[in-house]
Parts: structure tokens; sequence; C-alpha cells
């Protein structure tokens, strides 16, 4: 499947229609260098670099190809699952299933090397087995990365003229992109073939674990069993690491944890996240509704405070939990919606002013999005944290603290915490609480900012390219 020649692959305007691209330049941040420029008449780029990028998951809402895309910079796409709603296995997923959520209508036309039947072999596997925790991530990991050297050989080795049109695609050096801990034989590949190596890193490595074992040891009766990686998961890592040309950080809290843990500075860059919604009316910072509040909050309408995303210690659920505690007599609720990872979490939060809603799809989690009135993350660490901009996409004020990407200006469009403890939570919920209107000023100023637009990561993708 090939990209569409112009439209958005050549910076036009989103597909079904939607604004226009917003006129201005973004110089690649350290680099002193100017790489391209966006205008309302399109792309103007003095050199392009050809990228094959490797994912596996849904990360970041695919946003990474989809800036390439835009680009006409992506030759190839290699993922574990890719799912279009006309295919048999998305009438198979229909009810539910996170497998059904794996496509975006934007990549509609992009090659897509997809590993759909061995991934559910792999995952019926994994449950006979008894797979778990890491011995699962690890095998999944190295699964991954299997198919990916397997694809990319056989494309290289296949039918003649398939292979030959592989080869132009890849007669100038691309770059290979693919997320840390899935890219070690990847990059041995790209190598061996004189290919340029990106590693886009999730997490602040191993800094980022001994955060998580400090919380551990502090409330181990919620730690429901969590163990440090294993030796051979950071070592791989580490090789992947030095086989980069470059590292791809998206905050500087990341930055600074991977300094901490042995990698050069000089061979980072921060770039952050970037969202955007699903639909054309959603493309760039438009703002899905207008929230207003309550005269006050009382016990009959409290406070709707959401946290949204994996319920663990790393993401500060022991003190959300401790806060709740603490504001039992106040009129707010707090919905944690997504997979619980914690043990005998009703020990701490008191259960009348706690909803657990569990795992929740997308469609799902724009509802709760539209009917919360302030979102809330208290992460000990996060490579950057997209729920963030998912909340402020939807006009809702953020309370986030300082140890993941820097999405909030308090006190314009959500607050900051000094620390992430459950007196200044619940100080930060109080305040809200005591205000309606502030909190209505905080979320009239909550949106996306163009700095976290595709476009914007599409200009740091393409200007770090001819750097490499």
């Amino acid at each position: 499947m090939r990209a569409s020649e112009g439209g958005p692959g050549q910076f036009g305007n989103p597909p079904g229609g939607g604004r226009h691209w917003l006129e201005f330049r973004i110089v690649f941040e350290g680099a002193g260098l100017f790489h391209g420029e966006v205008t309302n008449a399109g792309l103007r780029c003095p050199e392009t670099v050809k990228w094959i990028c490797c994912q596996l998951g849904a990360r970041e809402h695919y946003a990474i190809p989809r800036a390439l895309f835009r680009l006409g910079s992506l030759e190839r796409l290699l993922i574990d699952a890719w799912v279009p709603p006309s295919s048999f296995l998305a009438r198979m997923c229909r009810g539910g299933s996170k497998l059904g959520e794996r496509f975006h209508s934007e990549l509609r036309d992009v090659r897509v090397n997809a590993f759909n039947s061995s991934l559910i072999l792999f995952e019926m596997l994994a449950r006979a087995r008894g797979l778990r925790g890491w011995a699962k991530i690890v095998a999944r990991n190295s699964w991954f990365q299997r198919k990916v050297v397997s694809a990319l050989t056989s494309l290289a080795a296949g039918a003649p003229a398939k292979a030959a049109d592989f080869r132009l695609q890849t007669s100038d050096s691309p770059v290979l992109l693919s997320y840390s801990y899935t890219a070690l034989d990847p990059f041995r590949y790209a190598k061996a073939h004189g290919w340029k190596t990106l590693l886009v890193q999730i997490d602040p490595g191993p800094e980022e674990e001994a955060i998580v074992a400090e919380e551990t040891a502090r409330v181990p009766d919620l730690a429901a069993g969590w163990q440090p990686a294993p030796p051979e998961y950071w070592a791989s890592w580490r090789e992947e690491c030095k086989l980069a040309d470059r590292v791809v950080v998206n905050s500087e809290w990341s930055r600074e944890g991977l300094i901490r843990g042995g990698i050069p500075g000089e061979k980072l860059s921060v770039i952050p996240l970037a969202y955007e919604g699903e639909g054309p009316q959603d493309y760039g910072t438009t703002r899905l509704q207008r929230r207003t509040y309550p005269d006050r909050f009382t016990s009959e309408r409290p406070l709707r405070v959401l946290f949204l995303g994996q319920i663990n210690l790393r993401k500060g659920i022991a003190r959300l939990l401790a806060a709740a505690r603490i504001l039992r007599d106040e009129p707010v609720e707090f919905w944690m919606v997504g997979p619980m990872q914690i043990a005998n979490a009703s020990a701490i939060g008191d259960a009348g002013r706690v909803k657990w809603f569990g795992p929740a799809t997308r469609e799902q989690a724009a509802q709760y999005y539209r009917n919360a009135d302030v979102f809330i993350l208290p992460t000990l660490s996060d490579g950057f944290a997209i729920t963030q901009l998912e909340a402020q996409a939807y006009g809702l004020p953020v309370i986030a603290s300082k140890f993941c990407g820097t999405a909030v200006e308090s006190g314009v469009d959500g607050i900051i915490l000094e620390e992430p403890t459950a007196a200044c939570i619940a100080a930060a919920v109080r305040d809200c609480i005591a205000d309606t209107d502030r909190l209505q000023k905080l979320a009239a100023a909550s949106r996306v900012r163009d700095r976290f637009t595709i476009e914007a990561l599409a200009y740091r993708l393409q200007g770090l390219g001819t750097t490499l």
C-alpha cells in the first residue's frame, strides 16, 4: 500500500477537510539549523529523508508514522497488528476488543507490514504456557523483533519486482526508527545495510525503575508482586542505545534520567509527544466542548476528578488514594479508569469517594474526558504522559506532577504539583472545589498547544533526520 500523492502526504489539509496549517517555522532545538517551513500553501523542505518505522502497539495513536506520512517521508510501517475496519478480523473484534482499534484512517494508504496472525498465535501460546509479567514482556519484545527482521529480509529477497522496489526505497540510507526495548535486532539489521537508526525512548530507563522500587518499599501492601526488570532487559537496552545514531526522549525529565543512567547527553534529543483527535473536525488545537461548572460543588454534584491510565504505583496511585482519604468529607469523587495493577486498593481509598471503572476503549475514554471536571496525573515518573494532551483536547484542566512532559502551565490551564504527595494532591483538589470561577478559567484556557501538534512533531523529526 502506497502513500497517496499530494494531500496529507505532502502536508495538505487532512482527509475530509479541516483547518489550514498554521504559518510557522520550527527550528530544530539545539541544532542551530533551519530545516523546514509550514505555510498555508503546504510544505517547503530543503531535504527529504525516508523513514521506516517499527512499532509494537498503538503508541500515541500512531503519532510518529502519521507525522512522517504527512511529510511524504514514511516508506513503510512495520507493526504487530493492523486491523482495517473492513477486514474480517475487525468484524471478529466487534464488542469492545482493543485489537479492533489497531488502525488509523490517516495511514490507510501507507505500506504496512503487520503480523496479525502471528500475534494472535503468540498470545495464545503465552497464555497456554502461563507466561506473565516480565517473562511475557521479554518474550513479546523478542517475538516482534524477529518478525521485523524477517519481514525486512523477505522484502529484500522476495519476488524480483517487489525486491527491486524495496531496494529503491532503501537506496539512500533511510532512517529506521524503533521504540526502546524492541529495537536491538532491527538496529543490527539496519546497521548491516548502512542505514541510520533512531531510538525513541519511551521512559527514563533504569532511573524510573529505581523510583518505582522505592515506592514499592514505601507501600508494599499495594505492590501487587512488582518485580524489577531482569538484567538481560537492561543489557539489551544498552546495546540499543549504542547502535542508535540518536536517541529521542519526550521530556527533559526523561533526558535527565537517561544521563544519570549513563547515556551520553550529546546523543539525546528532546521531542515532545503530539496529539490530535481522530476525526477531521478534531485536527489541530480544536477543543471538543465548552465546560461549565456549578456555582459550588455539593455531595449531590461533587467535583469529578478523573485519573485515566495504568493504575499502578509509578503513576502515583498510592498518593492519590491517600489524598482521597484526606478528602473523604469533601464534595469530590475520584474516577479511576484503567487496568488495575495494584493490590488492596480499597484499604486506602474511601470507597464512597473512589469509583473504579476498569479498562476503557477509546470511545469510552472520550466519554470520561467529556464528563469529568478535572484531570489528575500525580505520576512519579513518565516519559511524557500523553493523557495530559488528551485531557486538554477535551478542555479539561489538568493537575499534574513535574516528573513527566511539561504540557501544563500552572495557573493558566491547570495546576503543577510541587511534589506528588497526598497532602499536595489534596490541596490542589481543594483549590478546585473552593473556587469554581477559577476552575472555569483554567478550563477555558485548556487546549492542545501548537507545539504538541502532529505537524510540529513532523518537522522536529524531519529536522533531526537531516542531522543523522
